[in-house]
């Protein structure tokens, strides 16, 4: 076993570990936006009645849900197949789920306004927390930079001998 084989072999159930906790941090988000939305009045409405808002909140649930889905289909794959073939799902998850959590964070701070940042809420660390796992076990662009390899080379196509065409010399024979 090399020196790199044995912690590659552990980084994949790390990543799935790190992703779940960022599904779960969404979720937690999500909730404390739609509670205090339904909470707050603006304008004579309930704030949970705009429509800025019920986008925001069906996007948060398709993205939460999308990660999910990408998180589970990578465990899925780690288990069946192994680590090295999941290496481009592991690496999808490590991208998206950081991500989708920063993103809905974000919708729940600003659905707070200033109290978002204060610590009567833990919304400001769950986001330092989120945009922190964005740069563990390598920052998003080094696993985009990964999985976009893994996808090019999935079109690379190697000729084969019998493609290769012989060019005549045409000076000096």
């Amino acid at each position: 076993v090399t020196g790199s084989v044995m912690p590659q072999g552990r980084l994949g159930p790390g990543r799935i570990h790190h992703c779940m906790r960022s599904i779960g941090a969404a979720e937690r988000a999500l909730e404390y936006m739609c509670k205090r939305l339904n909470s707050r009045v603006a304008f004579g409405k309930v704030i949970a009645t705009q429509t800025v808002w019920q986008e925001r909140i069906a996007e948060a649930r398709i993205m939460i849900d999308q990660a999910r889905l990408l998180t589970l289909k990578a465990a899925y794959m780690m288990d069946t197949v192994g680590n090295k073939i999941a290496r481009t799902e592991i690496a999808m998850i490590k991208v998206v789920a950081p991500n989708m959590a920063c993103q809905i964070i974000d919708w729940a701070i600003q659905a707070h306004g200033a109290g978002g940042v204060c610590q009567d809420f833990p919304l400001a660390k769950m986001y330092a927390n989120q945009r922190t796992l964005r740069l563990a076990d390598g920052p998003d662009e080094v696993h985009r930079n990964a999985i976009a390899k893994l996808e090019i080379a999935k079109y690379m196509t190697i000729p084969s001998a019998a493609d290769r065409v012989e060019i005549p010399v045409t000076r000096g024979s």
